[in-house]
């Protein structure tokens, strides 16, 4: 097995405004390297905390977070500007990442220059131009604002930012979800043959559960800031085994409608709040699952192993999958 880059162990994070927000809750995971993880659930799950955390931009009330085996410590700046390096982020919106004020190439140029040092003028442009053409964007457009590209191009643009350094892993908090259809799938190739030829892990936050399938390896679903579920990609698909994933899934719309009907969840009332002054006893889930019982509401469940790397945190595993839901 390869060696393990990231090590999340334990993490919770909260945010303290007027009200106790608790965004992550006892959240463990891993990642190895040149592999991908989907990071999925519904919104205010705790997917972008997640992220923040691991990039040190939020700090951790609880746990730790170990970057090829040293902690994440944001008072050590050698360390950080070593794993700024290492690992990089490509944000949601392709024209906010960006800086208006600034030519593309000079903000893929500003990256290198910043990250490795790297100041020899002629060094600097043949890297960017190398890196333009390797997300697929023509290096003539290194003279254009941002608000002289597409959307698409944009993106494109921010990726060669983030790995024109070659971090080893790369953190894309919604990188596609605003982007035409057709472009989403060409930025999702593009991912997974930057990830393929560089041996670059991904860690991939997305609603869109079509393209976490297609792009990761594993994937950790999220519920009101704790892990529920976790499997290798394939297994997760065709046998999820915790009534909230199923629900998930079920709401992907299918062209065939008996099968759609089949797969149907019937989930109860709205997602609900990580807003919560203490954090009571019971599944977090159980006031929307129609497999819930008493025992769900009195017991928290822990995530146990069901079948080879297959993890979930529910009482009634075995009942939501044999009943379909």
């Amino acid at each position: 097995m390869s060696a393990g880059l990231l090590q999340v162990s334990s993490l919770s994070v909260e945010y303290r405004t007027r009200r106790r927000v608790r965004a992550l809750r006892d959240v463990d995971l891993d990642l190895q390297e040149g592999c991908s993880l989907g990071i999925v659930g519904e919104s205010g799950c705790g997917k972008s905390t997640l992220a923040r955390a691991i990039l040190g931009l939020v700090q951790p009330s609880a746990g730790e977070i170990r970057w090829r085996g040293w902690p994440v410590d944001t008072r050590d700046r050698r360390r950080m500007r070593e794993l700024r390096r290492e690992l990089q982020v490509v944000f949601q919106d392709p024209f906010g990442s960006l800086d208006p004020r600034m030519t593309a190439g000079a903000s893929v140029a500003e990256a290198l220059e910043a990250l490795e040092g790297t100041s020899d003028r002629s060094v600097v442009r043949d890297r960017v131009a190398a890196t333009f053409n390797e997300v697929g964007v023509d290096p003539g457009l290194a003279a254009r604002y941002p608000h002289e590209l597409s959307g698409g191009q944009c993106q494109r643009v921010a990726i060669a930012r983030a790995t024109v350094v070659r971090p080893r892993l790369l953190i894309c908090d919604e990188a596609v979800s605003a982007l035409d259809v057709s472009v989403q799938a060409q930025i999702v190739n593009l991912l997974h043959d930057l990830s393929e030829r560089h041996r670059m892990a991904l860690l991939f936050i997305s609603h869109n559960l079509a393209v976490v399938r297609h792009l990761c390896d594993d994937v950790a679903v999220l519920y009101l800031g704790r892990v529920v579920e976790r499997a290798p990609r394939d297994e997760l698909f065709a046998v999820p085994r915790h009534p909230y994933t199923r629900a998930l899934l079920a709401a992907v719309p299918d062209p065939d409608p008996a099968r759609a009907q089949q797969s149907a969840v019937v989930v109860r009332g709205e997602e609900g709040s990580p807003a919560l002054q203490s954090d009571p006893p019971g599944c977090a889930f159980h006031p929307r699952c129609p497999l819930a019982v008493a025992r769900c509401v009195e017991q928290r469940p822990a995530l146990e192993t069901v079948v080879g790397g297959h993890v979930v945190a529910c009482h009634r595993w075995c009942e939501a999958t044999t009943s379909g839901g």
